[in-house]
Formats: structure tokens, sequence, C-alpha cells
């Protein structure tokens, strides 16, 4: 692995890897340096992935703080490696755990640092972010988790008619581009090892997006129910040269539509899995989501932080 990427010589490979929703993720220590092997769960597509590389490549050129792309000596992002398959190679970067108390100023500057960087993607944005659950769906998610047991079963069922609600605020995103659409405290994290700017991880599930979308998204998970976190993070932002402005509830659609499909698919893979570990990790996942729902006094909460910061 090391030769096929040029990484140096001496190759050390830690012994555990860590696992994220995506894939696995394995530190190799050489003369070089340290990186991130990242093995994907499933076949990425060279195409999507040489787009995903080349934006990177900009963000960082631009002083967007992310794990640099690692490319072999031939160029290519890929590269099949014999008992392990398909992997990418990044730079390491030190961070610390997920926090979203992160400073919410330091949020909004790195999301205005991000948008400043305008890359044309082609293609529809993605369901996951536009598309409702849907009241059927929730309905039967909510009477599956019961029947079966799911400790989050008569918490999703309470707020089925507040989710379908919630759902009737979405709206057709406009103009798009590449965005990250992945903001969430996994992926913005604070560096272990100095004061610098926030470090921006996992950019490959990036692709067309309306970039307004991601504003709620930082507010709601970095605002922490605090309209003055929200307030803070969406002024930073503005003073930043942010490009965006929130002005009402339909900029809030991407939120709304990504955390109900993340809520959906961790009760259905809870729903279907049989060993307790997994379905632990799944019901934990699907907790995020129930324990400090998204809901409709939220988003009210979320475009009254921005509309008030931006009468000021």
């Amino acid at each position: 692995m090391a030769a096929a990427f040029g990484l140096g010589r001496h190759p050390s490979l830690a012994d555990q890897p860590e696992h994220g929703r995506q894939g696995r993720v394995w530190r190799l220590t050489t003369t070089a340096g340290r990186f991130a092997i990242k093995l994907p769960y499933a076949a990425p597509d060279p195409r999507s992935v040489a787009a995903d590389a080349t934006y990177q490549d900009s963000l960082l050129t631009r002083g967007v703080r992310l794990p640099p792309v690692v490319r072999t000596p031939d160029g290519e992002v890929l590269q099949e490696i014999e008992g392990w398959g398909v992997v990418r190679v990044y730079g390491w970067a030190d961070v610390c755990p997920p926090d979203r108390g992160l400073d919410p100023g330091a949020v909004g500057r790195t999301v205005a640092a991000v948008h400043a960087v305008e890359v044309p993607t082609e293609g529809p944005q993605h369901p996951w972010h536009t598309s409702p659950v849907g009241a059927d769906q929730w309905r039967a998610l909510a009477d599956r988790s019961l029947a079966a047991g799911a400790p989050f079963g008569a918490q999703l069922a309470a707020l089925v008619p507040e989710f379908v609600a919630l759902e009737e605020l979405i709206s057709p995103p406009g103009p798009t581009r590449r965005c990250h659409c992945d903001l969430w405290a996994d992926n913005v994290r604070a560096p272990a090892h100095d004061e610098g700017g926030l470090v921006v991880l996992d950019w490959e599930n990036s692709g067309p997006a309306d970039p307004v979308g991601e504003l709620p998204m930082v507010m709601f998970e970095f605002g922490a129910g605090d309209p003055a976190r929200m307030s803070a993070l969406y002024a930073a932002y503005l003073t930043a040269g942010g490009t965006e402005r929130l002005t009402g509830p339909g900029d809030c659609s991407m939120l709304i539509a990504t955390i109900g499909h993340i809520v959906e698919l961790g009760v259905l893979r809870w729903l279907n899995e049989t060993d307790v570990r997994a379905r632990a990790s799944h019901a934990a996942w699907v907790a995020e989501g129930v324990d400090d729902p998204l809901t409709r006094a939220v988003v009210d909460e979320i475009v009254e932080a921005a509309v008030t910061v931006g009468s000021r």
C-alpha cells in the first residue's frame, strides 16, 4: 500500500481501524509521515471520487483546513490493493472527539470559508437531502418499532405527528453547486494539538446542494438548542463573508429531509439487525434524532436567530 501511493519506507499500520458510517479508516505511519487509509464499505464510483478529490484540492488551496488527498504517482485517487480491496489515502489529521459545543463563531467562519469556494457540479441533489420520509413510512416505522420492542419505539411513535407536519415545510432547493452536505459534529472538529482553525473531514459525500441549506444544519448541530449560539454562528458566518442568507423555513428543507432519513435509516438497520452490539449502535443513532428532535419550534428558532442577526 505504501509503495502504491509513494508513502515512504518502513510502513507501520495501527492495530485497529476507526469505524465510520461509510467505511473503516486505518492510520499508517511511514518515514514520510502519517496517513489515513480509507476502506469504503460500498464500492466507490471513480468519476464521483475524482470530482470530490478535485473539490477538496480547491478548498485546501483556498485555506480551508482538511486532510489533503494523496494520489498515486500516476495521479490516481483510488487503488486496488491485494488483500484489502479498493482504498483511498489522505494525510492524517489529529483532531478532538466530536463536540456540538465548539465555538459557534469558529464554526460560522469555517462554513463561510467553505462556501467561498464555488465549484459547479452536475446532476440533481440527492433525495436524502430533498425528499420527505413521508407519513406512511413514519407510521410504519413506529408500528414496527413498537412491535419489535425497540428501546426508542415509544418516543418515535409519539413524534410521528410532529415529523409528518415538519416535512410539510420542505420546499424545492434553489440553484445548486458542490457542497459538503454532511457538516455534522462528526466531521467538523477542533484540532488536537494547536489553536488553528477547525478541521473539516469526510468530503466523500459532497455533491449538488443549495448551499444555504447547510446553514440551518450547522445552526441546529452546533447551536445545541441555544438561540444565542445559533445567532453567534450565523453572525460570524456573515462577518467572514459568507455568501448565503437564511430567510425562512424553506431554507431548512435540507436539514429536515436529512434528519428524517438519518432516523429512518437507523430504525431500519435496528429492525433488520440480529447482532446485539450492532443493534445497540443503531439504537444510539436513532436516539440522537428522538431524544433531541428537530421540530417546527426548533426550525422557528433557527430562522428567528438568522433574521434577528440579519436585521442588525
